[in-house]
């Protein structure tokens, strides 16, 4: 669906990306919104939000040499957002049920791409 329309990138470690999609298959062979589940897919999704902040927000101000006051004052402001979000995803997910769990593993995986050949 997101290739039929224009869309942005944020690049992530492969570690991550090999955790990810292998994190989002247990759990889809498990199909229980359970505790676990939703612990680990709690902070898979953490992760995948620090990286996509750090990409948006801090990347630029990295390539344009920001000062590392301005930088500071940015990270600072990133770990407010990324305090906000823990606690709205958390709510979220603790109401999950089993048909939920599979859409949101659909959405991880359609947003997780490999590297184009180059």
């Amino acid at each position: 669906m997101l290739k039929q329309q224009s869309h942005i990138v944020a690049p992530i470690p492969d570690e991550l990306r090999t955790r990810a999609l292998y994190t989002v298959g247990e759990l889809r062979e498990r199909g229980k919104a359970d505790k676990e589940a939703i612990d680990k897919l709690y902070e898979l999704i953490v992760e995948l939000t620090e990286e996509g902040l750090d990409f948006f927000f801090l990347e630029p101000l990295r390539r344009l040499k920001a000062s590392s006051m301005m930088l500071g004052m940015a990270k600072m402001g990133i770990s407010s957002m990324l305090k906000g979000s823990k606690m709205v995803v958390h709510k979220v997910l603790k109401k999950l049920d089993d048909r939920s769990l599979a859409a949101i593993l659909d959405f991880i995986e359609e947003i997780i791409h490999e590297p184009e050949a180059g």
